[in-house]
């Protein structure tokens, strides 16, 4: 189970009925691509891979609109409708409700889901929150106060859910590059050779992002990153490096004065130089964290949405500058 917003289908059958005239809220693939299979892709890195995998042979789209968070997305009657034409939905079964419950009543037979692909983790509450903290000597001398603020956002946090952001580490992408290979070549058996192809070419641009990461950030002069949302444990985990997040999996969830100076304490304790925002989250909680403690605010992409702008490779790299110049690698 993922940390979502449930959205009744009940809801969306209501949306149906009384509009049919909504506005497009996303793209829908061309109907008129001629042999090509019609794929949607629930959020923009599965749309990234449908891409590289499938070539000239798909017309892919997302079910996310640019500039959306993917944990709360809702379908338009549209969208709907265009889950029911797709020749295949790929999907993260769990991470979205809305996504879930179309592709069950209307595209059961036509989807894949992700999830198993990916090896997904579980998603603590902090990736090493509590651990800085204690070696930071930067307790809370109110130890009820603490106590009640954990338990708070505990569930903000995803201690007994999933972490949807495999998609952060190229090794898990490239393994799901080669389930939606297979996904389809049994959709489309004419092309199965070029999918697997597509599927290894894919993969081997990702193990070459994989290294340059490895030695991007082999010798760095901090270990710790801190960011808006715990989007990154993924990256963090793959690269020896750890995650402190002010937030939950959700960027939406403002996070509590306390949490904020919790995280601050473990910063200052660290002595960490930089703390890192998102294209989507509230840039004033990185600058309410970083303020008095003369430390950078830089920018990491968890790549939830896409606006048509730098794509997941170029994206990718963007995030190892960042991560370099945040933490001082030589």
């Amino acid at each position: 189970m993922f940390i979502r917003r449930a959205v009744p289908a009940a809801a969306a059958l209501v949306l149906l009925a009384g509009c049919a005239a909504a506005p497009d809220d996303g793209a829908a693939p061309d109907d008129g691509a001629a042999g090509r299979v019609r794929v949607l892709a629930a959020v923009y890195p599965l749309e990234y891979v449908v891409e590289q995998v499938g070539g000239e042979h798909v017309e892919v789209a997302t079910l996310t609109p640019a500039g959306t968070d993917p944990h709360a997305v809702e379908l338009s009657p549209r969208q709907l409708r265009d889950v029911g034409a797709a020749d295949l939905v790929v999907h993260l079964g769990g991470f979205q409700a809305a996504v879930d419950d179309a592709v069950a009543e209307r595209a059961a037979d036509r989807s894949l889901d992700v999830a198993d692909a990916a090896d997904l983790r579980p998603a603590a509450r902090d990736d090493h929150a509590d651990d800085d903290a204690d070696h930071a000597d930067a307790d809370r001398a109110d130890a009820d106060r603490a106590d009640a603020d954990r338990a708070d956002t505990d569930d903000a946090h995803g201690h007994l859910g999933l972490d949807p952001h495999f998609w952060l580490d190229p090794e898990r992408l490239a393994a799901v590059g080669h389930a939606v290979a297979d996904a389809l070549a049994r959709t489309d058996p004419g092309h199965a050779e070029e999918y697997a192809a597509g599927a290894d070419a894919l993969a081997a641009d990702l193990a070459a992002l994989d290294e340059e990461y490895r030695a991007g950030l082999a010798d760095c002069a901090a270990d710790v990153v801190v960011t808006s949302h715990a989007a990154f444990g993924y990256l963090t985990d793959r690269y020896g490096l750890r995650q402190v997040s002010v937030s939950g999996l959700e960027p939406e969830g403002e996070p509590s004065p306390a949490r904020i100076r919790e995280v601050r304490e473990v910063v200052a304790g660290l002595a960490v130089d930089a703390v890192f925002t998102e294209p989507l989250a509230d840039p004033a909680v990185a600058a309410t964290l970083a303020e008095g403690l003369g430390v950078a605010v830089l920018t990491l992409d968890p790549l939830d949405s896409h606006d048509g702008g730098p794509g997941y490779r170029e994206v990718m790299t963007a995030n190892l500058a960042a991560l370099r110049d945040g933490l001082g690698c030589r």
